[in-house]
């Protein structure tokens, strides 16, 4: 919409995150949920805002939920000024709601919290509604000599290996690469015991970000089989692995490797300067359910960001006691 479009290119040119976009709410208002959004601005500039998404866990109860934000200036007394008009804002909607709203989760692109964040806490345990607090960046502004250099010595041997077997790449957002797609993130989701987003995501995503041209779909494909595949997802100077996977036959190619070098060297050629691997383990986390996805992302080397992590403040204590109890339930077969 006309009117996002300054929030939009503000973010784009931060190192906010796609989430907070304008886009991104469209698409999950695609998918059946509620957003409104803040924007502060000085006269005509914009200093900071939140897409704040709504997350309805009963039918009288819900959470708001910022992925990716709040977003605010580098500058503290702006910054400081534009969190708390932001949660004033937020909380006038509330007040609004017809529902219960139990709680408020923030997750910023925070490298360090600011004191003036006061009131939130970290979670208890295990929760399906976060987004990963470590993540890896390969930088793109290198040659791709020193891309490959700087990569772990597995890696590049990987690449070679791919590459002497004839593994190729390609890009396919058609109804049958979308097919494609959906079939081996499937079975790598039942592989690692997760549960895999519905086809009906996928599309939506292809279908509002296509005609943008700022998501893709790569394969790497062996003697006509597809064996690995990634949706990559385009925001800012930013190339972004946000959802993927690989089958379990033909390992002994090492299809993904050269997957993830061919998309670095695509986004490179469209003006990308990082390549965001999307969730790693934190190191020393052995037992973290990201640790063999992280074994694999960090033999491209890159540069290991931490974020703050995911925060919750409280607005009625008792909905929040059942929000928590929703998690602990079994799911439904």
């Amino acid at each position: 919409m006309n009117r996002w479009r300054a929030w939009d290119a503000f973010l784009e040119a931060s190192a906010a995150g796609f989430m907070q976009s304008s886009w991104y709410a469209d698409f999950r208002a695609s998918v059946g949920y509620k957003c409104f959004g803040v924007v502060l601005k000085d006269e005509e500039t914009v200093v900071g805002g939140a897409m704040v998404i709504k997350w309805s866990y009963s039918p009288s109860e819900c959470f708001y939920y910022i992925c990716d934000g709040p977003v605010l200036a580098n500058d503290e007394s702006t910054a400081l000024a534009t969190f708390r008009a932001i949660l004033d804002s937020i909380e006038t909607h509330r007040r609004a709601e017809t529902q219960t709203v139990s709680h408020l989760r923030i997750e910023p692109r925070w490298s360090a919290l600011p004191s003036f964040v006061q009131g939130f806490q970290p979670l208890g345990g295990p929760d399906p509604y976060t987004e990963p607090r470590a993540t890896l960046w390969i930088d793109l502004r290198l040659s791709q000599q020193a891309l490959l250099a700087q990569m772990k010595p597995k890696g590049r041997y990987n690449i070679r290996v791919a590459r002497r077997h004839g593994v190729t790449i390609v890009e396919d957002t058609s109804e049958r690469g979308l097919a494609d797609f959906v079939r081996i993130y499937k079975r790598t989701a039942q592989r690692q015991q997760m549960d895999p987003k519905p086809p009906g995501y996928f599309r939506a995503l292809l279908a509002l970000l296509g005609a943008r041209q700022q998501v893709s779909l790569f394969f790497a494909e062996h003697e006509g089989k597809r064996l690995a595949a990634a949706l990559v997802v385009y925001f800012g100077r930013r190339a972004t692995y946000f959802f993927g996977g690989s089958l379990a036959l033909k390992r002994r190619v090492m299809a993904p490797y050269l997957l993830h070098f061919e998309i670095m060297r695509h986004a490179q050629a469209r003006g990308c300067e990082w390549y965001d691997l999307w969730g790693v383990a934190p190191p020393g986390h052995m037992d973290d359910p990201w640790q063999d996805i992280s074994v694999f992302k960090r033999k491209f080397g890159g540069v290991e960001v931490s974020l703050v992590p995911t925060l919750d403040y409280i607005y009625d204590q008792a909905a929040y006691e059942r929000y928590l109890e929703t998690l602990r339930e079994p799911a439904v077969a």
